[in-house]
């Protein structure tokens, strides 16, 4: 991948920050990061995508949870 986009670092910085836990994706897009931009993230290796049922209301929903990666972290401290 060339060099990350501010959009893209942005996006990096807020899953770092999160940690193992990841960032729910509705949230992502709440920050204003499209699920194109996520995608190609996780097309490049720098996160991951998987999908979590948690409990709302009552009900069982699946949502998706998008983790950084090492690739990911290390790609972010080489844009400094």
């Amino acid at each position: 991948m060339e060099r990350l986009t501010a959009e893209q670092r942005r996006a990096l910085a807020m899953l770092a920050t999160a940690g193992r836990n990841g960032v729910p994706q509705v949230l992502l897009s709440a920050h204003g990061f499209d699920a194109s931009m996520i995608a190609e993230l996780v097309n490049h290796g720098l996160a991951t995508l998987a999908a979590e049922k948690v409990r709302a209301g009552g009900k069982l929903m699946a949502v998706g949870k998008v983790t950084i990666t090492a690739a990911g972290q290390d790609a972010l401290a080489a844009e400094g």
